[in-house]
């Protein structure tokens, strides 16, 4: 399972279209009309610039939104674009922006992801109780569905597993190495925390399930719309090998 990266917006042109009509008695070139505004839509798109515009708040919000972003002041949002683009002095230098977003994305996002982190908790509260879960100092809950006999791999190695991945109260996995017909290998520097850990303890020939925090899974972000931030996950995995 490789770690998520952070997903770059980009934007694009709207490309517009010209039609030409066919000659009158005089030859005249008829020119493209714009849609009427209607009072119950509200505004149209009237030229390439309108169209532009409109993309780029659609993208924004779009990716805002994802984080967690509910409300905006718009005065403020648009003073910051027309000061940036007209060369005004702004109101934040560069550094002091990019840390009021990232202050801000956080505490969205932290909101955003408060329920799911509570049902982790409780389930993983419970979850500890049962027979045979036994849980590490991280907070990584372990049972052994069956013991190999193999070494042992380090965080450093490579390892090939066969897994499934479920997020909690799902049946279906989202992710499933036995559903592809093929197992993976990957080093375990590279993966999510609950994986580093929890396959050090599994001899070569070991079926182990996991049951990872959402802090040794993807935090509070999430994994694209797959994982949702604040997820507590359950991982089928069997050691195969190390080394390969």
């Amino acid at each position: 399972m490789k770690k998520n990266v952070l997903v770059i917006l980009c934007c694009g042109l709207s490309v517009m279209g010209f039609t030409q009509s066919k000659p009158a008695t005089k030859p005249v070139v008829k020119q493209k009309t714009a849609p009427k505004q209607n009072a119950a839509t509200g505004p149209v798109l009237k030229t390439s610039l309108d169209s532009l515009s409109y993309a780029l708040g659609m993208l924004d919000a779009t990716f805002f939104k994802g984080q967690g972003v509910d409300q905006i002041n718009y005065a403020m949002m648009n003073k910051g674009f027309e000061d940036v683009l007209r060369g005004k002095n702004t109101l934040l230098n560069s550094q002091q922006a990019d840390m009021t977003v990232r202050e801000q994305l956080q505490a969205f996002m932290h909101k955003k992801a408060a329920a799911t982190i509570a049902e982790g908790e409780k389930f993983l509260e419970e979850n500890k109780k049962r027979e045979g879960v036994k849980v590490t100092p991280s907070g990584l809950q372990y049972e052994v569905l069956k013991m190999g006999d193999g070494p042992k791999p380090s965080d450093t190695s490579t390892v090939k597993v066969h897994y499934e991945g479920f997020l909690l109260n799902s049946k279906i996995p989202f992710d499933s190495s036995r559903e592809r017909g093929e197992p993976i290998s990957f080093a375990l520097n590279r993966v999510i925390r609950g994986w580093t850990e929890g396959l050090q303890l599994m001899p070569v020939g070991s079926r182990f399930k996991f049951y990872i925090p959402y802090q040794l899974g993807y935090g509070e972000q999430g994994s694209g719309s797959t994982i949702p931030g604040g997820s507590m996950l359950i991982f089928d995995v069997e050691l195969l090998g190390i080394g390969q």
